[in-house]
């Protein structure tokens, strides 16, 4: 089978290679803020550390990013990913000026937004449509797990009720919807993690992002680990569980991630997965003998 990559998708929506840059909105979350609760998901640290300083000016933090980054990226574009904290926890005024002026900067291409399903009142829905006749708007929900219980567990704080309605608004208002889940999380089966993931297709995701579970430290989850409540996956366990999930995927789906690497200084578990070229260099290795193809599909 051949499943669609977001490089792919990229190049095709904008004739170039797409690279996407981390900013910083300084926005908060209501499962840390007391609102829906106080610490989070037991698997966040709340640092937000792939995004730049804070306190810097949207377009500032654009600038400095593209200076980074520009030697990977020679004559292509950038699409503004607004990735730590709930990026629509705030007023609609305050997220009108953010989200324009990262749109108005000539280099990127599209806007990317992180946050939470119960974060997106209908006047956010309506700006979104709005932002998305200027440029595409993509909204990137951390779902997790379809699975009551565990999000339960990892302290989610919202309903999959919550999440269905989201996508349904978003879907209705032509924004694209990727979704975030998370691979090795305590107590499921594969069974289950393959169904979290057919569910997030058929339910009508654009796109999926697949994680593998981090232990990171000054975290909940950390805590649980240390005291050996559960254990994380090893390298051919997770790789066997990401094919399995691919296969039940539409093929329309995009894939935004096969993986995910934590900030290595604060890695507890699983060790092996600071090395991320390494893990990648598996991935595709297992897949091309599985007849698990990236290209474009037929």
């Amino acid at each position: 089978m051949r499943y669609r990559s977001l490089n792919e998708e990229l190049k095709r929506i904008f004739g170039c290679k797409v690279y996407k840059i981390s900013l910083s909105a300084n926005m908060s979350c209501p499962n840390r803020d007391g609102t829906k609760g106080y610490g989070g998901c037991i698997f966040c640290n709340g640092s937000g550390d792939f995004s730049t300083v804070k306190k810097t000016s949207i377009l500032k933090q654009i600038d400095e990013s593209i200076l980074r980054v520009e030697h990977k990226n020679r004559g292509g574009k950038y699409i503004a990913y607004f990735q730590s904290g709930t990026n629509t926890y705030a007023s609609v005024q305050k997220l009108s000026a953010i989200f324009r002026k990262a749109i108005s900067h000539p280099e990127v291409v599209a806007l990317s937004i992180g946050t939470r399903p119960d974060c997106l009142p209908d006047n956010v829905i309506r700006l979104l449509e709005r932002l998305n006749r200027i440029k595409p708007v993509w909204v990137e929900l951390g779902l997790q797990t379809i699975h009551e219980s565990t999000a339960k567990y990892i302290n989610r704080g919202y309903s999959l009720q919550e999440y269905e309605i989201a996508v349904k608004k978003l879907k209705n208002a032509g924004i694209t919807v990727v979704t975030h889940m998370i691979i090795g999380l305590p107590f499921e089966t594969k069974e289950m993690i393959v169904q979290t993931s057919r569910y997030i297709g058929e339910l009508g995701s654009d796109g999926i992002k697949y994680h593998l579970l981090h232990v990171l430290s000054d975290t909940k989850l950390c805590d649980e680990y240390k005291k050996g409540v559960f254990d994380v996956l090893s390298m051919d366990e997770y790789i066997e569980i990401l094919g399995e999930c691919i296969k039940v995927i539409p093929p329309n789906v995009v894939i935004h991630r096969l993986t995910g690497d934590g900030d290595k200084k604060k890695l507890v578990a699983p060790l092996w997965s600071g090395n991320k070229k390494n893990v990648l260099n598996r991935i595709n290795e297992a897949f091309e003998r599985e007849g698990i193809i990236q290209g474009a599909l037929c």
